[in-house]
């Protein structure tokens, strides 16, 4: 049967006024397909997004002040409307990511078993339609906390709702909550999933069922300044569902050596011929202030030392700290959710709430988490924490700075860490832009092009949120 791959409202309003057959279809993908391929592309096109330093569509490393730009610094100075990077963002997870999955569900929906495998189908429909829904709760959750209220309840159904509403991003996070734990109960090991093209676990049930629950956990951990008892019992549901506690356990995306396939890292630092990214100052300052061993896997040094350059300004290559080796190396995983990201969640549920364990030791674990992931030792990790031990009085700088450092290539994730927390104290450039008012950005504004295709549901969800601007707080960051 042929299947014509229907996009979302965003390349649909993109084309808007155009009758060719072409705006119905997805370029990336083929017409005669299974939904395995559909799953592949979304997965690739979901960590392309998360791990991208490219200025057009995820500067994050810019905003956490890890890198500074060479030449060229616009988006360290949070101009992103010279390159549309939000219509980008929109498109990334809502075309690439969101409706691909959406078009694998009805592939798998529709699909009826042959004799051979109709004893086995109910549960291995199951659990492929658990595994595109983890993933899309992932990919709404990324949006929302980028931009606030968002399309959700009408957002991948083009045909019905070609100029999708926006929905309230506190009601999302609670549909989001209660499809995720579904999703997870849903899960049965043994019956069956997808095969090689699930490339995060290669249809291991139980590892997906340690994703769904630290996904969960970081869905609870994001609401607790806002609904402290959806947050408790979101937590508490995770953490007894089993989350994600090894390195080998992270849901990681495992990138080929050759393109197109390689680690977008490796295409904007190494395969593109340009050196437009080194170390921040206030971030390389840190990690030499409190002698971070890390330092040396995350930059590369100048005559042996490491020098970041001030947030703002541009300067020449060769003066400051290039990016380290994992940088330019094709197969670097993409980073989804990760063992340290995770430990450092049960940091937070433990400080804020008593959920799990002693403060202290799980922030502890969480350092040791990120100095195993880059190659160091645990008694590395043991002489480093005596310089910044764990402060009870003030366990959100603790738990904020030392996030902020162990996320370091996960830069979308370390910024939720920020928001939340109000760690590390970042202080926006002198020369950022206007629009800023002197602030570090909290928010992505809408794309453009909803603010011009969609223009009613936008100015509602502009207004709704209280003006589509980079200071505007989403629901769950209070302070």
């Amino acid at each position: 049967m042929k299947h014509t791959m229907i996009l979302g409202s965003f390349l649909a309003l993109l084309m808007a006024g155009c009758t060719t057959d072409d705006v119905n279809t997805d370029p990336h993908v083929a017409y005669e397909m299974s939904p395995e391929p559909l799953l592949t592309y979304a997965e690739k096109e979901l960590s392309d997004y998360m791990n991208t330093p490219s200025v057009n569509e995820n500067n994050f490393r810019l905003t956490m002040q890890y890198w500074q730009e060479v030449t060229y610094v616009n988006e360290s100075n949070y101009n992103f409307t010279a390159r549309n990077v939000s219509n980008n963002v929109w498109g990334d997870n809502y075309v690439n990511v969101l409706n691909n999955l959406n078009k694998a569900k009805e592939l798998i929906e529709q699909y009826r078993p042959g004799p051979s495998e109709v004893s086995t189908w109910q549960d291995k429909k199951k659990n492929q339609l658990a595994i595109i829904d983890i993933l899309s709760v992932y990919a709404f959750q990324t949006v929302t906390d980028t931009f606030g209220d968002v399309p959700y309840s009408q957002a991948l159904h083009q045909e019905k709702f070609p100029l999708p509403a926006y929905d309230d991003d506190r009601q999302i996070y609670e549909g989001l909550i209660n499809r995720l734990k579904a999703d997870v109960t849903g899960l049965k090991e043994g019956a069956g999933t997808f095969g090689s093209g699930d490339i995060i676990y290669r249809g291991d049930i139980g590892k997906w069922k340690k994703f769904g629950n630290s996904l969960l956990l970081k869905l609870g951990i994001a609401v607790s300044d806002v609904n402290p008892a959806l947050a408790q019992s979101t937590i508490n549901a995770a953490i007894t569902g089993g989350v994600i506690t090894d390195g080998s356990e992270s849901g990681l995306f495992r990138y080929l050596p050759d393109t197109p396939n390689f680690n977008p890292l490796f295409e904007n630092l190494a395969n593109s011929g340009r050196d437009d990214f080194f170390g921040g100052k206030p971030f390389i300052d840190f990690l030499n202030t409190n002698s971070d061993p890390r330092v040396s896997r995350y930059f590369q040094d100048v005559d042996g030392e490491y020098i970041g350059q001030v947030i703002g300004l541009a300067g020449d290559f060769s003066a400051f700290s290039a990016p380290g080796v994992f940088a330019y190396i094709p197969v670097t995983s993409g980073n989804l959710i990760t063992s340290t990201e995770v430990a450092f969640y049960l940091a937070e549920a433990a400080a804020r709430f008593g959920i799990g364990g002693t403060p202290e030791a799980l922030y502890n674990a969480a350092v040791q988490s990120s100095f195993r992931e880059w190659g160091l030792s645990d008694q590395e990790a043991q002489q480093y924490l005596t310089g910044v031990p764990y402060n009870t009085a003030n366990w959100k700088k603790s738990i904020g700075e030392q996030a902020w450092v162990a996320l370091y290539n996960h830069p979308v994730i370390s910024w939720n860490f920020y928001r939340r927390l109000d760690y590390p104290a970042l202080q926006a450039p002198p020369t950022a832009i206007a629009n800023a008012d002197g602030k570090v950005p909290v928010r992505l504004q809408y794309p453009t092009l909803e603010a011009t295709t969609n223009g009613t549901n936008y100015a509602k969800a502009a207004s709704a949120i209280g003006g589509d601007r980079l200071t505007t707080k989403i629901f769950w960051d209070v302070h």
